[in-house]
C-alpha cells in the first residue's frame, strides 16, 4: 500500500535523544501518559483506558506492552521500533476505520472480545489491539506485525471477518 497518511504522527526516534535510553525512555512515556492516562482516546464513543493500571518500573504494564516485547511482565525487553511508533496507537483508534490504509475486525481470544486495528502502509504493517470488557473498552498492545505467518493469519482473519458481516 502507498505513503505515510497524513494523519498519522511522525515517528519519535532514539537519534533525537542524543541516544541516551533514560531520556528517550521518559520522552516516549510522557507521550502514552498523555496519549492514554491523561487525555484518553475515543474509539466509536467510548473512551479507551489502558489495560493493565499496574506499575512495572515506575510506568504502567500496558506503557510497556506497547514499547517492549517478551511474555514475562517484569522481564520484557525495548523493542525501537515499537518505542518509535509510540504516537501511533492513539492517532489509529481515533481514525477508526475511515481510512483505506486500515482495516478493523472483531474477534475472540479465550474470554476476551477483542478489536482489531490493522494499519498497512508501505513497510508498515501494525496492529493495535483493543479490549472489550463490561461495556469498556481498553487499550491491550500495539505492535509491528513482522513475520509472514503472523501477517497470513491476520489476513486470513480479516477476511473471514468481512465475510461472515456481509451477510448480516
Amino acid at each position: 500500500m502507498g505513503n505515510k497518511p497524513d494523519w498519522l504522527p511522525n515517528l519519535i526516534e532514539f537519534a533525537e535523544h542524543n541516544g541516551n535510553w533514560d531520556k528517550y525512555l521518559d520522552a516516549i512515556y510522557q507521550i502514552f501518559r498523555h496519549d492514554f492516562i491523561d487525555d484518553q482516546p475515543i474509539f466509536r464513543g467510548c473512551v479507551v483506558n489502558a489495560l493493565k493500571p499496574e506499575i512495572i518500573q515506575g510506568k504502567e504494564a500496558t506503557f510497556w506492552h506497547i514499547i517492549s516485547e517478551g511474555e514475562i511482565e517484569e522481564d520484557r525487553n525495548p523493542d525501537f521500533e515499537r518505542c518509535k511508533r509510540i504516537r501511533w496507537p492513539r492517532s489509529i483508534i481515533e481514525k477508526g476505520v475511515a481510512d483505506p490504509v486500515l482495516q478493523l475486525w472483531e474477534t475472540s481470544r479465550g474470554r476476551d472480545h477483542r478489536i482489531l486495528i490493522r494499519l498497512i502502509f508501505a513497510d508498515n504493517d501494525y496492529l493495535v489491539v483493543l479490549v472489550r470488557h463490561r461495556g469498556n473498552i481498553y487499550l491491550l498492545t500495539a505492535y509491528l506485525v513482522t513475520w509472514p505467518n503472523q501477517k497470513r493469519k491476520l489476513n486470513d482473519e480479516y477476511e473471514a471477518y468481512k465475510k461472515a458481516n456481509a451477510a448480516l
